[in-house]
């Protein structure tokens, strides 16, 4: 199976198992605006976590509720990502975001309720209880103060900056924003093995990068405003990317790079990774 078929195949199980999950709840319009918030991606970190399980001998069954929950934090943190005290988005996957399709008070319990949802998940896994407690407190870290939230922190520090941030700050920033939740993501198979993570750990390091890299050419291909700081023309701005401080052809050997770095740190698997080797390719090469 290709690339684009197996995060298809993998996604519409995630987004059924997420759905089920989310239409239990009690009807309201919280669990409304949380299957709406929860809709929609391409499922990436749950593509993730499923893959690293196969790598590892692990059935798909014993790690979907790992790649749900994933993908219930991922959907938590953009809901308050787009609040108008935080980036005040109106538009996330080409739906109304959820304080505009409802309010502000509704987004914040929905955000709310989708971590909530993911810890829930998590806890009632089938699995044996010290791989269920490992996968917990490794996303209460990756989500928390020392990784989303600590990125998302120095993302609105970086708006009000005197000067832009330096390299080695954004890649912290990125690293904790971006790179916590796909790091996890792909030490959910081997965790549930009882394995060594170190291999898909630095697989995940590697793409988390690319991606945010990825994601800084989409940015300033689809806004404007974006291309004006890409490029380094709004020299008063706090917020840099790895564009406007490496330039473009800087951004793209580094991502390059990060990808042979990605595809190498998979070496131990052999040609069972190839699919986590060309996800890696992806990652720089997606247009939306």
């Amino acid at each position: 199976m290709n690339l684009p078929a197996a995060m298809a195949s993998d996604a519409a199980r995630i987004s059924s198992r997420l759905d089920g999950a989310i239409r239990s709840l009690p009807a309201g319009p919280v669990r409304d605006a949380m299957v709406h918030a929860a809709g929609g991606g391409k499922r990436l970190r749950g593509f993730l976590a499923l893959e690293g399980s196969r790598l590892h001998g692990v059935p798909v069954e014993s790690a979907l509720d790992a790649a749900a929950a994933v993908e219930a934090l991922h959907a938590y943190s953009l809901v308050h990502d787009d609040l108008p005290c935080m980036d005040d988005d109106d538009v996330r996957r080409g739906k109304p975001t959820v304080h505009k399709a409802w309010d502000e008070a509704t987004a914040v319990l929905t955000g709310d309720a989708l971590q909530a949802l993911a810890f829930g998940l998590l806890a009632g896994m089938k699995a044996p209880s010290e791989a269920r407690i490992r996968l917990v407190g490794e996303l209460a870290d990756a989500a928390g103060a020392a990784g989303m939230v600590h990125g998302q922190a120095l993302d609105i520090a970086a708006e009000a900056a005197a000067e832009p941030f330096d390299l080695a700050t954004i890649e912290r920033l990125q690293a904790a924003k971006t790179g916590a939740l796909i790091r996890w993501s792909a030490r959910v198979g081997p965790n549930l093995a009882g394995e060594d993570p170190s291999a898909l750990t630095a697989y995940a390091e590697a793409l988390g990068r690319a991606f945010q890299i990825a994601d800084d050419f989409l940015d300033a291909e689809g806004d404007a405003d974006t291309v004006g700081k890409a490029v380094g023309k709004d020299a008063g701005a706090g917020k840099a990317t790895f564009v406007s401080l490496l330039g473009a052809e800087g951004a793209r050997g580094m991502a390059r790079q990060l990808v042979e770095d990605a595809v190498n740190a998979l070496t131990p698997y052999g040609d069972a990774a190839a699919t986590l080797a060309e996800a890696a390719r992806f990652a720089v090469s997606r247009r939306s």
